[in-house]
C-alpha cells in the first residue's frame, strides 16, 4: 500500500501544479479580455486571435483545474443520500461514484479525444476566422484534463481504501452547500 500511497500524494502534487496553471489561466484571461476591450472600444481595433485566446484559457481552467477540485473534494455530488450518511458511509459513496462512473467516463473521454487532438496537431488545423489561432493547445487541454482526472480520481480511490484501513487520517466531514 505504502508505493500507492506514493502515487497519490505525487498526483496529489501534480494536481495542485495544474489548478496552479488553471488560476494563472483565469488571470491571463481576466487581462486580455480587459486589453481587448480597452483596445476594441478605446482604439476601434480588434483581431479574432484576442476573443480566441481568451476561450483557449478558458479552457485550460476548466481542463486543468477540475482535478484539484477533486483533489480536494469540492467536486459536485448528489447530496440526497452523502448528507444524511454517517460513519464510513460517505466514504463508501466515493469509491462507488469514482469507480463506476468517474473513472470510465474519463477514461472513454481521453480515449475519445486523444485522436481529435493528433488529429489537430496534423493537419495544423486553424481557426476558421481570419486571424485565428491553431486549434491543436485547445484540443490538447482535452485529452491532458481528462488524463488528469482519471489519475486522481485514482489517487482518491487508493486514499479512501487507505483511510478505510486506518493507514491514514481523512476529513469526512461534509457541508451542504448553502442554496
Amino acid at each position: 500500500m505504502s508505493a500507492f500511497l506514493k502515487f497519490a500524494t505525487g498526483m496529489d502534487w501534480v494536481s495542485e501544479k495544474l489548478g496552479k496553471i488553471a488560476g494563472y489561466a483565469v488571470l491571463a484571461a481576466s487581462l486580455i479580455s480587459a486589453g481587448n476591450a480597452l483596445i476594441r472600444y478605446g482604439l476601434d481595433f480588434s483581431k479574432n486571435s484576442w476573443l480566441e485566446i481568451q476561450w483557449y484559457l478558458f479552457a485550460a481552467t476548466v481542463m486543468l483545474g477540475a482535478p484539484v477540485v477533486l483533489r480536494f473534494n469540492e467536486h459536485v455530488r448528489v447530496d440526497i443520500i452523502y448528507g444524511k450518511l454517517k460513519g464510513h458511509g460517505p466514504v463508501y459513496v466515493d469509491l462507488f461514484g469514482l469507480i463506476f462512473f468517474l473513472l470510465p467516463v474519463m477514461g472513454l473521454f481521453t480515449y475519445l479525444t486523444w485522436p481529435f487532438f493528433w488529429n489537430m496537431w496534423i493537419t495544423g488545423e486553424m481557426s476558421g476566422n481570419i486571424g485565428g489561432l491553431v486549434r491543436w493547445p485547445a484540443a490538447l487541454l482535452m485529452p491532458v484534463g481528462f488524463a488528469a482526472m482519471f489519475l486522481q480520481g485514482i489517487a482518491e480511490i487508493i486514499k479512501r481504501i487507505a483511510y478505510l484501513r486506518g493507514l491514514i487520517t481523512m476529513d469526512t466531514h461534509y457541508e451542504k452547500p448553502v442554496q
